[in-house]
């Protein structure tokens, strides 16, 4: 063997295990982030559908008059919002997604609630250059159809 390639397999060897590694990291934190979006795409589900309920019609108005007029919008808003976060404390999302906060749209032409969902990312590994802050969001729609 040559004096002057002594070594060459040992820097390919340490060149490709970092390699190897990084791949591993990122891997591992890209799972990590879609089970955290699944998560989080479940609980907006649940909250569109806890705000949906609350925010389409007023139960009294329902039980007691008769379906009538539709609430106005500023109520429907203002009931799917306090829904939604009623949910959110009750499944214990909070805990689950530290620094998790919402959103919530009422769509009176089609009576459905649209939340959104946003949380800080945590990644168990780091890879060099990736984003130090990052988010991850999740919407959920539902809708209340009343039947005849």
């Amino acid at each position: 063997m040559r004096r002057g390639e002594s070594g060459q397999t040992t820097l390919l060897i340490v060149g490709l295990a970092v390699v190897l590694l990084m791949a591993i990291a990122a891997v591992v934190d890209v799972t990590a982030a879609y089970l955290q979006r699944q998560a989080l795409i479940t609980v907006a589900d649940g909250a569109a559908l806890a705000g949906a309920d609350a925010g389409s019609v007023n139960e009294p108005d329902l039980y007691g008059d008769g379906i009538g007029d539709a609430p106005r919008l500023e109520q429907r808003r203002a009931a799917a919002r306090e829904a939604v976060a009623d949910f959110l404390r009750s499944t214990g999302a909070y805990g689950e997604h530290p620094g998790l906060s919402f959103g919530v749209r009422v769509d009176p032409a089609r009576d459905s609630v649209v939340v959104t969902l946003r949380a800080p990312l945590d990644l168990p590994l780091t890879v060099p250059g990736s984003p130090e802050r990052a988010s991850i969001s999740a919407s959920g729609a539902a809708t209340v159809v009343l039947d005849d």
